[in-house]
């Protein structure tokens, strides 16, 4: 890692089932070290997102109420967080789905069920494979 790269720190998860909830919490902070705030809703996330200021935003596709593509539009509304690198994480993973989700503003999908001892390394290789001015300190 060079200098100019920035390391990533802070992730938001927003993600409706408690118990997947609670894994990926488990598994981002105590196995992956990350600083991280959960929010149960697309609603939650908008009233935290300001406060927290991910770097790196993960969202679950199927939630009631606001999913995961319409909580990312709104994420994209506020200007200081256009860029901010956004993960589905969905059941859903055929091409054509997978594909969807990325023409709709996600630099990744990771797919459901995840290992929760390999999801922070997943996580990691993707931001380690954007584009360095997607890297927001």
């Amino acid at each position: 890692m060079t200098e100019t790269e920035t390391t990533l720190e802070r992730i938001m998860l927003v993600e409706d089932e408690e118990d997947i909830r609670a894994v990926a919490e488990l598994a981002l902070e105590a196995v992956g070290g990350f600083t991280l705030t959960t929010c149960a809703s697309g609603q939650k996330a908008l009233e935290t997102l300001a406060d927290f200021k991910p770097q790196l935003i993960v969202l679950d596709v199927m939630m009631p109420g606001m999913d995961g593509p319409t909580t990312l539009k709104a994420i994209r509304e506020h200007p200081a967080f256009v860029d901010t690198p956004a993960i589905f994480m969905t059941a859903k993973v055929q091409p054509e789905e997978v594909n969807g989700y990325l023409s709709q503003g996600a630099v990744a999908v990771i797919p459901k069920p995840f290992d929760p001892m390999a999801l922070s390394d997943k996580i990691r290789d993707i931001w380690s494979n954007l584009e360095p001015e997607q890297r927001s300190a």
